[in-house]
């Protein structure tokens, strides 16, 4: 396995303090860009493991940190967290928007068009810069919720995307994920969905459903989609 190197760093965001936490090949080649989008429990273990996992596999990983330091222990306090940022959506896409610049400005990230995965709370948010952002190359939303765009929403979305479920999510509707697929179809839109026999967050073990036969289904194809998309 590629040895991976961390770090933070500062964004590229007008009048907001924002950083983010980078894993990325311990080399001086070029690799394609992510960002990826935290849960709402905040940037914890299994979020910067998974940066660490897509840095193994060739990619330079960005992690905005959205809730500038905090991190959630327990469902009430994650709750409020995201209920707070909720409120300001356009300050988190700032940050994530931020989070992209700063890697396109990077040297060594090739292409220019980048990557964007989210889960959870982060799945929503990138199913939401993906219509703020053009120059993204790939889109992944894992159990997304609380997404319901618009048409014209939809209409500015540029990048292919694939988005993961579980049917035992209470948070995500059958009918909703139906509702939007049929919006990105009739728009034209390259769009993948996959429905799991699995409640919500099914690639955390930590915190969520945590099934291991949807997330070793899921995560390879999207790093085999990252991988297509980005080069």
């Amino acid at each position: 396995m590629a040895v991976v190197r961390t770090s933070q760093v500062d964004l590229h965001v007008n009048g907001i303090g924002a950083v983010a936490y980078i894993a990325q090949p311990d080399d001086d080649q070029q690799h394609p860009g992510v960002v990826l989008i935290q849960e709402w429990w905040g940037i914890e273990p299994h979020v910067q493991g998974l940066a660490q996992k897509l840095a193994a596999d060739g990619f330079i990983v960005a992690v905005p940190d959205l809730y500038d330091g905090k991190i959630a222990t327990e469902p009430n306090d994650a709750m409020r967290m995201m209920m707070l940022l909720q409120k300001n959506v356009d300050t988190a896409s700032k940050k994530i928007i931020g989070a992209l610049d700063t890697l396109k400005s990077y040297p060594n990230v090739q292409p220019k068009k980048l990557g964007l995965i989210g889960f959870c709370l982060g799945g929503f948010l990138a199913y939401t810069v993906a219509s703020r952002y053009p120059d993204l190359g790939a889109v992944l939303s894992f159990y997304g919720a609380g997404y319901d765009p618009t048409p014209e929403e939809v209409a500015k979305v540029s990048a292919p995307v694939h988005a993961f479920y579980g049917s035992q999510d209470d948070s995500v509707s059958a009918e909703q994920r139906q509702k939007i697929e049929q919006l990105y179809k009739k728009a034209g839109k390259d769009y993948t969905v996959r429905v799991y026999e699995a409640g919500h967050a099914f690639i955390n073990p930590d915190h969520g459903a945590g099934n291991k036969k949807a997330a070793d289904d899921a995560w390879p194809r999207a790093v085999n989609f990252l991988k297509t998309h980005l080069h």
